[in-house]
């Protein structure tokens, strides 16, 4: 059975610095919630980001998506001191049925991790985080991609690219502050 980890594929991505808005210990994990999800983390300092994927394999039921990434929520956790909040891509809009309702399922599945291990959250919408990254709320995959990279990250995809943009707008916007 796989399993989506935390260090598959992280990378070092510390380019630019993360703003002393972090105590040791504390840190902020960025969501853009997919099968494929993309994810980025601020802590000691330094930012890393990935690609988790959650697709049930070919003889497991659909549920083994919620279960992997249940189980990546706590592996994030484990692997830091704790997460002082979690930022997700509040998306109003999916291209299709199957994307709707398997993005509800996460949002479903972080939601109610958080509540139980008492980690604040916040989606923010998309038009917010792409206007805050590329200065135009309706950028697309590949303008996202670019200002993110002259960030000074290498995103492998849209979704890591996502997740990037997400955390610089938590950082930058000290948006950790208002969520006690």
């Amino acid at each position: 059975m796989a399993q989506a980890t935390l260090a598959e594929p992280a990378r070092d991505a510390s380019a630019p610095p993360t703003p002393p808005l972090l105590a040791s210990g504390e840190t902020i994990l960025a969501l853009d919630l997919g099968t494929r999800c993309g994810w980025a983390a601020a802590f000691e300092h330094r930012i890393l980001s990935g690609v988790a994927e959650f697709r049930p394999g070919r003889f497991e039921g659909g549920g083994m998506r919620y279960l992997r990434f249940r189980s990546f929520l706590g592996e994030c956790a484990a692997r830091t001191s704790g997460l002082r909040a979690v930022f997700f891509e509040e998306v109003r809009a999916h291209a299709g049925t199957d994307a709707a309702q398997i993005y509800g399922g996460l949002l479903a599945t972080l939601t109610a991790w958080c509540e139980s291990a008492k980690v604040p959250y916040r989606g923010v919408p998309v038009a917010t985080i792409k206007r805050h990254v590329t200065g135009n709320g309706n950028a697309d995959k590949k303008a996202v991609i670019g200002a993110v990279r002259r960030l000074g990250f290498n995103p492998v995809d849209d979704n890591e690219a996502d997740a990037l943009a997400l955390l610089r707008w938590a950082l930058d916007t000290n948006a950790v502050g208002g969520l006690r």
